[in-house]
């Protein structure tokens, strides 16, 4: 199923084995600006083996976000699961490629991947941790219909600390 945005079809797929190659696209000092910075080749390695692995460990799941009809790969966007404030819920994030910024296509891909994180009713709550410096991720989570908890010290990645906006979503409230 797509949903449509800006005068194109937006769909997310299940990540596999060929969105390595989207992965290294996303990972560059624009994009990872507000998040430490470009990952090391290992690291990249270690997080796309992390992302293949969500659905089969029942931690989440990993998505690249297509445009239709030609299915161009335009970003990303996933959930997986966390301990915050002695809960265990989803933490979600989310790409979309510079050419590709600024045509709501985030918040479309971030809708479609709520209705699949509330259809597992694995978790009742959905977090997401955008930098208080980042104003467009801070607008997704208010056009997916997050409410903002607070400023928050959040680690990411690990062993980093930054001041991060704590976006929540109660997936029970999410509608079809």
């Amino acid at each position: 199923m797509a949903d449509r945005v800006s005068g194109a079809d937006v769909r997310i797929e299940p990540w596999t084995e060929g969105d390595l190659g989207l992965l290294r696209r996303v990972n560059t000092p624009v994009m990872k600006k507000h998040v430490g910075g470009p990952e090391t080749e290992e690291q990249l390695l270690h997080r796309h083996r992390r992302y293949l692995d969500f659905v089969p460990a029942g931690k989440g799941c990993m998505f690249s976000i297509a445009l239709l009809p030609d299915r161009t790969a335009v970003g990303t966007v996933g959930y997986g699961e966390r301990v915050w404030q002695q809960e265990t819920v989803y933490e979600m994030g989310w790409n979309v490629l510079p050419p590709f910024q600024g045509r709501g296509i985030a918040a479309v891909a971030v809708a479609a991947a709520l209705r699949r994180a509330r259809a597992e009713g694995r978790h009742r709550h959905l977090h997401a941790f955008p930098s208080v410096d980042n104003p467009a991720s801070n607008a997704v989570c208010r056009a997916a219909g997050f409410t903002l908890v607070g400023e928050c010290a959040f680690e990411f990645p690990p062993g980093s600390w930054m001041r991060s906006n704590d976006w929540r979503i109660d997936l029970a409230a999410i509608e079809d």
